[in-house]
């Protein structure tokens, strides 16, 4: 989220479908209630990115009308650290992936992300597009006024690795969410048993150190080895979660976090830029480090007690808010900051934010999620229909 991350963002699916037998692995537990606690750490997390983008980036000062450091010195410095939202976006992602292909195809696989991103993505980036070719270009370049080609361009989501300016920052995220599913949808079609998974890990996790001293540019953009570590460690916690914990578990588990503090140290001072002033080391590596032991807690029972439904639509808020609120955030915000003070503005514009990404889950997800899944499973049908080799009598 970051301006990645986010999400991805991803859904909590119940893990319902029994576990591929296999020699290696171990009798799953017997199955667990559902967690809701992870559709609230998902908005935690989107939330802690719209604190980033709308109080702790110092360098548009013309959102504000001045300096959010000095009109809000407590939200700010809030702000200049929520960012590590994106990381705890990328542990679940790595938990709920996992847990959602467990027993499915990779049509299933496939079909569940397509059906989950792309309706709210469509809407949002068309949305953004038109305020920003209406409204005259406010943050110190040309980049905000979208061009017909570069809004086609964007709605593929491919726009990352084409070149192309995302209409909204933000998007960033979904390119390294899809990398992650490309791979593990690899792994899925060879078939997921519990010894397969944990290979899938530490082969990962190999070729990730590989490319850090490598000056193999196709390799690190494909290992993404500045935040494999967090999808890892998610994938880490859901085998705890489905078959218990046991040494190598932690020791996987443990090993990514150390790299991952590591590897942040190249990362955070980007986001010191964005705020104008130095951020410590030490407060970013706490907060990765919680974000570490909130989904290890979840993971381990912890939080099975919560099971507040109002959660679970807490949760379906968090990728079109995260989608909505970079550009047309900063673009209300201008123009509600001109009648209130900074907090009541940033209270009326989250509101408002909020709202807009109930309605996009409202009606836009809910009625064509459906609709694309049924057409979806039906061009899979027909694939596997029609999937003989040719002169095949069988």
């Amino acid at each position: 989220m970051s301006s990645t991350v986010a999400t991805h963002d991803q859904l909590n699916e119940p893990d319902s479908s029994p576990a591929p037998s296999g020699p290696a692995a171990p009798a799953p537990k017997a199955k667990r209630p559902r967690l809701y606690v992870l559709d609230g750490l998902r908005l935690v997390a989107a939330l802690g990115v719209v604190l980033w983008h709308w109080l702790g980036v110092e360098r548009f000062p013309a959102v504000w009308h001045g300096s959010p450091r000095h009109l809000m010195t407590v939200g700010h410095w809030i702000g200049a650290y929520s960012w590590t939202g994106v990381e705890l976006f990328f542990l679940i992602s790595g938990f709920v992936i996992c847990m959602s292909c467990w027993g499915r195809s990779v049509g299933d696989f496939f079909t569940s992300r397509v059906v989950r991103l792309f309706p709210a993505y469509w809407v949002c980036v068309l949305l953004t597009s038109a305020v920003l070719m209406i409204v005259p270009v406010r943050w110190g370049d040309d980049v905000s006024r979208p061009t017909i080609s570069r809004i086609l361009s964007n709605l593929s989501m491919m726009d990352e690795p084409m070149g192309v300016n995302h209409i909204d920052p933000v998007y960033w995220t979904l390119w390294a969410e899809t990398r992650f599913y490309v791979l593990f949808g690899v792994l899925l079609a060879v078939g997921l048993t519990y010894r397969r998974v944990l290979a899938f890990c530490g082969i990962w996790a190999f070729l990730a150190l590989v490319a850090m001293n490598s000056n193999f540019p196709l390799l690190s953009n494909i290992i993404q080895p500045g935040y494999c570590w967090y999808f890892i460690g998610g994938i880490t916690l859901f085998l705890m979660y489905r078959f218990g914990q046991n040494l190598l578990l932690w020791g996987m588990l443990i090993f990514c976090w150390l790299i991952a503090q590591n590897e942040i140290r190249g990362i955070y001072p980007g986001y010191a830029w964005g705020t104008g002033h130095s951020l410590k080391w030490s407060v970013v590596v706490a907060l990765t480090t919680a974000a570490f032991a909130l989904v290890t807690l979840a993971a381990l029972g912890a939080f099975n007690r919560i099971q507040w439904k109002w959660l679970t639509v807490a949760g379906s808020l968090t990728y079109p808010l995260y989608l909505l609120h970079q550009q047309l955030g900063w673009e209300m915000i201008t123009r509600v900051r001109r009648y209130l003070p900074p907090y009541p503005t940033l209270g009326v514009v989250l509101v408002t934010m909020l709202i807009a990404a109930y309605l996009v889950h409202r009606l836009v997800e809910r009625p064509l999620a459906p609709l694309m899944k049924r057409k979806m499973e039906q061009a899979f049908d027909q694939v596997r229909r029609n999937g003989a080799p040719a002169g095949d009598k069988g």
